[in-house]
């Protein structure tokens, strides 16, 4: 059994009787039709260049099977279409209503042949161990409920050798960075991409 990490108990509403696991599809239930342009305001429209830059560290892989992992609105799994034109990406999340909006856009680019979305957890994902040449997951390791199973469901999906690559908010270090974005991002500013390899 996996332990619990401080990360697995921030939620998105305190005085909730939901698990995080809930509280989080919910929360992205409801904000699902204003997500893509809250994300744009939030990240001053800087979360796009950052999601070049995760993609662009798969670049030299040439991956042909992906997973994107909490795709919300499908951004990520789009880009990486356009990037690196990869066979095929499926992608997980556990809400519904950002999952929906994933699919139209997908229809809009004409890429439903390459990208197919489902209903999905990230601590039990529902593909064979060994299936994919890369795991992504952009913005979305602070919604999970349990971390270490989530890190760990992941890499059992990688093929070996297989790249996972996360992106996700982290603390601005210089003073200047952090006075101009504390008052948007609380205590989330910037955002590092991380780049793991399975053996």
């Amino acid at each position: 059994m996996s332990n619990s990490l401080p990360h697995d108990h921030i939620t998105p509403f305190k005085d909730s009787e939901k698990g995080k696991k809930e509280q989080v599809a919910d929360m992205f239930d409801k904000i699902a039709p204003k997500y893509d342009a809250m994300n744009r305001v939030l990240s001053a429209r800087t979360d796009i260049g950052w999601r070049k830059k995760a993609i662009n560290m798969l670049k030299k892989d040439s991956p042909k099977h992906m997973l994107d992992v909490a795709t919300g609105t499908a951004d990520m799994a789009i880009l990486t279409c356009k990037m690196l034109d990869p066979e095929k990406i499926d992608g997980i999340d556990i809400s519904e209503g950002m999952l929906e909006l994933g699919r139209k856009k997908i229809e809009k680019e004409q890429l439903t042949h390459k990208i197919e979305l489902h209903t999905g957890d990230s601590e039990t994902i529902n593909f064979a161990d060994n299936t994919f040449d890369a795991v992504m997951v952009a913005f979305g390791v602070r919604n999970f409920e349990n971390l270490e199973k989530g890190l760990a469901e992941m890499k059992r999906v990688l093929k070996p050798r297989g790249r996972l690559i996360v992106l996700e908010f982290s603390k601005p270090r210089r003073k200047l960075i952090k006075r101009i974005l504390q008052p948007v991002h609380g205590h989330c500013g910037s955002a590092g991409g991380s780049l793991v390899q399975t053996e």
